[in-house]
């Protein structure tokens, strides 16, 4: 199948050393981890987490305040009750002993609170004789609070755990006496404790409740915060972003007549102008070129022509010579440059048809062979053994992709003596390994040997600097990958990666 004139859409002002690498997608994601995600993220963490913290701290106090005021109202209470009781009972009832367990009896059985409390009254040993609740006479309860109201004549209370039931019980005891000043016995109130832990827990969640509402308010609050303010950050942040990938010219919509819309402004303002500064550098940059055209190919064409003549000497012969290389070398960068405003433009094509890729890299090795041979340089070819399948591609473009690797190779390379070409594949991809063994370039440019008019610390030669980014243009049109690595062993190592089927 093949596409004829297949067009390459245009992209603004599209530049190929802002394409994001993946080491530095690699060094985005090591920083947002270490930062703590982005702002979004550390927006809702904290401002959750202050909310959090506070709800607990109120809830943990307003939980110790609530469980000690139940429990000292209850207290306060029944220590008041007893204290009324015990007093008329003392000062107007109690004459004897005969008269306690008489007004004891009575008392017990109209006793109105029999719902809410159980009433006890006790002989001076302690021991049971009425109860509310119907417990046997002559049973011991045996806890703290009696002996003390009998021993200090105070009343005296109590709190914990009833031995036979397990429940939770507060019992206050008060010591009755007679006129004669002797304890006979002991009026004691029982308050069962589970009532008051059930309201204390209900209280509680009650509290837990309003927290976890203030909770998703707040929560709620975070996320309309998030979409008036930090979501529009993060649309300028796209933005931006494909405005440094070289889409010069877009605009920001403006949405907002604050900080964020004056930033939109100045952002939409250095857009327009990077995108007019690029505009009259390609044009400036193809102008040039053309210009340069014309009279490189007739110096070019006159040197060929004096070179042959007979008329000059060895020394005018080497002259004409340098002449010649330097001519051509302005050649080719003319013609780079010319390749760079077309893809800046988007005037630039593929003319995609089935082709034998490895052909095409043998026919690029033969031309450049012996160019290599005449610089002292050997290239060695290890073919691929099995046959590979035709894929879609531009021919002449690949073949500008060889021969400028295999320049560069040449220039950067030339001291390794060496040249090794490679062919290898799998299911989905062509591998072309094209390897010099050179200084190699240091490892914190490789990231940017790629971009437009970048020369690194090791460029000793001279040239126009857009070479690679022109060839990795190429070779992204084509749905592949121009991959740069330094070698085990030195020198650098340039992949091709090319799909077997058509991805353009």
């Amino acid at each position: 199948m093949i596409y004829e004139g297949t067009r390459i859409p245009a992209f603004a002002g599209m530049t190929i050393h802002k394409i994001p690498t993946p080491k530095a997608g690699e060094k985005v994601r090591a920083w947002r981890k270490k930062n703590g995600g982005g702002l979004r993220q550390r927006w809702i963490r904290s401002g959750v987490l202050i909310v959090l913290i506070t709800l607990v701290v109120v809830i943990l106090t307003f939980s110790l305040f609530i469980n000690s005021n139940f429990y000292l109202t209850i207290r306060t209470g029944l220590e008041a009750k007893a204290k009324t009781a015990t007093d008329f009972f003392s000062n107007y009832v109690v004459k004897s002993n005969a008269e306690y367990y008489d007004y004891a009896s009575r008392y017990t059985q109209s006793f109105e609170d029999s719902d809410k409390l159980e009433l006890q009254f006790l002989d001076d040993s302690g021991r049971v004789m009425f109860s509310t609740f119907g417990i046997s006479a002559g049973s011991l309860p045996n806890t703290p609070d009696i002996a003390e109201a009998i021993g200090t004549r105070q009343i005296s209370v109590w709190s914990g755990k009833m031995s036979s039931t397990g429940e939770r019980i507060m019992s206050v005891s008060a010591p009755m006496v007679h006129s004669e000043n002797q304890v006979v016995g002991v009026m004691r109130y029982i308050t069962s404790m589970r009532l008051v832990d059930r309201q204390i827990i209900i209280s509680i969640l009650a509290v837990c409740a309003l927290g976890a509402v203030i909770m998703l308010f707040v929560v709620f609050i975070n996320l309309v915060f998030i979409r008036s303010v930090i979501e529009p950050v993060s649309e300028i942040t796209k933005m931006s972003k494909r405005i440094a990938q070289g889409s010069y010219g877009i605009q920001i919509n403006k949405d907002y007549r604050d900080e964020i819309g004056e930033m939109v402004d100045s952002i939409n303002e250095m857009s327009l102008k990077i995108a007019q500064s690029e505009k009259i550098q390609t044009e400036f940059i193809s102008s040039i070129s053309h210009e340069l055209r014309t009279p490189l190919t007739a110096i070019t064409g006159w040197g060929e022509t004096l070179i042959y003549s007979d008329q000059l000497d060895g020394e005018s012969k080497k002259g004409v010579g340098i002449i010649l290389k330097e001519a051509r070398r302005l050649t080719k960068m003319v013609e780079e440059l010319l390749e760079f405003t077309r893809m800046e433009d988007g005037r630039f094509t593929l003319n995609i048809e089935l082709i034998d890729i490895v052909a095409e890299l043998e026919d690029s090795i033969f031309t450049y062979r012996e160019l290599l041979h005449q610089d002292e340089l050997e290239l060695v070819y290890e073919p691929y053994v099995e046959e590979m399948p035709p894929i879609p591609g531009d021919p002449s473009r690949l073949k500008q992709v060889f021969l400028n690797i295999f320049d560069n190779a040449a220039k950067y390379g030339r001291e390794g003596k060496r040249v090794e070409v490679s062919v290898d594949m799998d299911s989905s991809f062509i591998y072309i390994r094209i390897r010099d063994f050179g200084p190699g370039i240091p490892e914190d440019e490789l990231a940017h040997v790629k971009m437009k008019f970048y020369k690194g610390s090791n460029a000793k030669q001279r040239g126009s600097g857009i070479g690679l980014a022109i060839c990795d243009e190429i070779i992204r049109f084509h749905g592949g990958e121009l991959i740069l690595e330094n070698a085990d062993g030195g020198g650098l190592r340039v992949t091709i990666k090319l799909p077997i089927s058509s991805s353009i």
